[in-house]
């Protein structure tokens, strides 16, 4: 048996396939487009390899699209017909393990087991990033950090992915408040590996919850080669970008990033979907008008209505099919949900709530029900973190309850969501809440009717 780049076992008998193995553990800690091939090529080459067929199982369910479902179901039974054949590490089976508790609607099981194998394998940085990256899914931010800091000491200076888990760990202390420590830590990561586009962005998060405009666009444009080669995660920067120049109220320059690069490939895997809705929604509240932009997401989203795989998804794809104002399609997502509440697991679980006060606060949003669309969105912020994704990216949903309450003429209880909103940026005021608290006390300056 082998040691990877991970200094981690792995039943591989030929150099090309560890080769192979070792390029597609880096092209993963990257988000490059080439994980995939390297991927293929190792189970190409070693058949036989129980891990890379239960890692080809994991990718796929964290790509949150129902018909990769089936391609994970695939991958486990290749997987475990490899194991009857060859004889497993405790890596090996944990890995394995980790992708029935997902096929059977556990993520959380998921993780347990990958946690496991991190008790003995500290230094194994393939484990820790996959762990890291279902946590994101299940907006566990408190155990990304947890998971993250009890594995770094073993990537010392000298382990040659040590800069990838500073990315994954820049991320988690901004995600749990931790901003100076945050920044320190992402740039500290860049040095060591260059082209770590999640710790850069993490860096950008930073910037983003500190209302420093400036100095994110000007950290975007600077370390462009970190992820410029990225895979779709690229659309991401350029939506954390769009976003920095929003603050700066340059929203011309917003719509136009929108255009060039955020939905310069129409895709629909969800994670450009909810770069692209939730950009288009915060234009709206600003008084944008953005055309029939919504149309072709509104097509992605009505053929991705029975998905079901992810909250976080869903919730965006409402946002389209609402953007387009298409009701029947809309109904139909709610209908959806109602059932998926009723089930087990534990995306039922978030589905219920969540996921069900949210839903009715967006279909009120759109229906311009303002007061019934505050009373949702409020009911549902007290576990919106669970649907997963980061605080930026679920401010959408932030941006649309103070904008219902204020609407509503719910005014102190509109305030009391900003002054929650400020504090978990630790006051700092962007553009959003500085013109939500002028349009509070204009409010409050006029008459009663």
């Amino acid at each position: 048996m082998n040691h990877d780049i991970c200094n981690a076992p792995v039943t591989l008998q030929t150099q090309p396939a560890l080769d192979s193995w070792n390029a597609m553990i880096r092209a993963f800690l990257a988000h490059k487009p080439a994980t995939p091939l390297h991927l293929g090529a190792v189970i190409e080459a070693e058949p036989q390899c129980a891990m890379a067929h239960a890692a080809r199982g994991l990718f796929s369910l964290m790509m949150g699209r129902a018909e990769m479902w089936q391609v994970a179901e695939d991958a486990r039974a290749a997987a475990h017909a490899a194991s009857a054949e060859t004889a497993l590490s405790s890596r090996e089976a944990g890995w394995l393990s980790a992708l029935d508790q997902w096929l059977a609607d556990s993520p959380t099981g998921a993780i347990a087991a990958l946690e496991r194998i991190l008790d003995d394998l500290p230094q194994d940085t393939l484990t820790a990033k996959a762990s890291h990256a279902i946590r994101f899914i299940l907006g566990d931010a408190k155990g990304m950090r947890r998971s993250v800091e009890r594995v770094l000491p073993a990537h010392g200076p000298d382990h040659p992915l040590r800069g990838y888990l500073m990315g994954c760990h820049a991320f988690t202390l901004e995600e749990t408040g931790a901003y100076a420590a945050a920044e320190l830590a992402g740039r500290a990561g860049l040095t060591y590996a260059p082209d770590d586009a999640w710790g850069l962005h993490a860096v950008a998060h930073v910037h983003d919850m500190r209302a420093e405009a400036n100095a994110g666009i000007t950290l975007i444009e600077n370390h462009k080669s970190a992820w410029d080669g990225s895979n779709n995660f690229r659309y991401h920067v350029w939506w954390h970008k769009a976003l920095l120049h929003m603050d700066r109220g340059e929203l011309d320059v917003t719509l136009g990033l929108y255009d060039s690069q955020i939905r310069a490939d129409k895709t629909d895997d969800y994670r450009d979907i909810s770069n692209a809705t939730s950009l288009l929604l915060r234009l709206e509240l600003e008084g944008v008008d953005t055309g029939n932009r919504w149309d072709e997401l509104a097509v992605f989203a009505e053929n991705r209505i029975d998905d079901g795989c992810l909250v976080f998804a869903d919730l965006h794809y409402q946002l389209a099919l609402a953007g387009a104002a298409n009701g029947e399609a809309a109904a139909a997502m709610t209908a959806r949900f109602a059932r998926d509440a009723r089930k087990n697991g534990d995306m039922a679980q978030r589905v219920a709530d969540p996921g069900l006060a949210a839903l009715a606060g967006l279909n009120a949003f759109a229906e311009g029900r303002y007061s019934d669309a505050f009373t949702q969105l409020a009911d549902a912020r007290r576990k919106m973190q669970t649907i997963g994704g980061s605080h930026a990216q679920r401010d959408v949903f932030e941006r649309m309850t103070i904008d219902a309450g204020l609407r509503a003429g719910h005014f102190d209880a509109a305030e009391q969501v900003l002054q929650e909103r400020l504090a978990l940026r630790a006051g700092h005021e962007d553009r959003f809440a500085a013109t939500r608290f002028d349009q509070l006390s204009h409010a409050r300056r006029i008459p009663a009717q």
